[in-house]
């Protein structure tokens, strides 16, 4: 009997199996082409914004950083030496000073 039950059972799913649950062959890949905005704002004050446009704009729009709120000199420090260490942002020690000395003073608190 239990041998039956079992029979039956597989017999019954071999019927209910549809022909769309086969194989079917995987969907061509395409490409496509995308074009992005450029964002060619670049941070005010000319030869003192050096440092930061020449660092910071490779992950980052000038906006963006901008808009960020007021922070200490240590805060911008600290920023800074993360994107560095924790974000591997290729950064010269020797820039950090001047794209800290830039956000204090145009970002800072006072």
């Amino acid at each position: 009997m239990r041998h039956a039950i079992i029979a039956l059972g597989t017999a019954f799913a071999a019927v209910l199996t549809p022909a769309s649950a086969q194989v079917q062959p995987a969907p061509a890949i395409t490409s496509t082409n995308v074009e992005l905005p450029s964002g060619d704002a670049l941070f005010p004050g000319g030869s003192s914004a050096d440092a930061i446009n020449n660092n910071c704009l490779a992950c980052h729009s000038a906006d963006m950083v901008l808009n960020q709120p007021a922070l200490s000199r240590s805060a911008w420090d600290s920023e800074v030496h993360k994107m560095i260490k924790a974000y591997r942002a290729p950064i010269e020690e020797g820039d950090v000073p001047a794209i800290v000395d830039y956000l204090a003073s145009t970002k800072g608190t006072h």
